[in-house]
C-alpha cells in the first residue's frame, strides 16, 4: 500500500470513529431529555404517551389524599385552565404543600392518570420553576381573554 494510500485510509478510519462517537453522545442526549408541559397542553395532546416528561403547575387545594401504603400520594396539579391527576410512590419533598408550585417527572399512562417518578417542590416562598410560572402567567391571560 503507497503511503498516500494509507493516509487516506486513515483519515477515513478517524472520521468513521468520530462519526460513530458522534452518533453515540446524540442518542445518549436524545435518551436522556425530559420535555415540559403544563396540564393544558397534556390536555390538548401535545405531550407523549409512553414517554418521560414533566407536569407542572399548583398542587389543588384539597386534592391530596393518602393511599393506604402510606407512601402512595395522589393529587391534581393545575394551571388554573386545566387540571392533571398525578400519582406518586415515595417520599414527597418537606416542602411540598397544596396551592404551591410543582413540577413532576413520569409518564402518562393509558388511563389519563401522571405517574410520576420523581416531584420536586420550590424551595422559598418566591420560587417557581420558570416553565411553572410561565404556564399559569398563560392559562391567567387566557382565562381573561374568555371571560370578557
Amino acid at each position: 500500500m503507497k503511503p498516500r494510500h494509507k493516509r487516506f485510509a486513515i483519515i477515513g478510519g478517524g472520521l468513521a470513529a468520530l462519526g460513530i462517537a458522534a452518533a453515540l453522545v446524540l442518542n445518549a442526549f436524545q435518551s436522556n431529555l425530559v420535555f415540559f408541559f403544563t396540564p393544558t397542553q397534556v390536555a390538548a395532546g401535545e405531550a407523549p404517551q409512553g414517554k418521560t416528561f414533566r407536569i407542572g403547575g399548583l398542587v389543588k387545594e384539597g386534592s391530596m389524599k393518602r393511599q393506604s401504603d402510606g407512601l402512595t400520594v395522589r393529587f391534581i396539579v393545575t394551571d388554573t385552565a386545566k387540571e392533571m391527576s398525578v400519582a406518586y410512590t415515595g417520599i414527597l419533598p418537606d416542602l411540598f404543600r397544596e396551592g404551591k408550585g410543582v413540577v413532576a417527572q413520569g409518564k402518562l399512562g393509558p388511563d389519563g392518570l401522571f405517574a410520576a417518578s420523581e416531584v420536586l417542590a420550590k424551595h422559598d416562598e418566591n420560587y417557581m420553576p420558570p416553565e411553572a410560572q410561565h404556564a399559569v402567567e398563560q392559562a391567567h391571560k387566557t382565562a381573561k381573554s374568555v371571560k370578557q
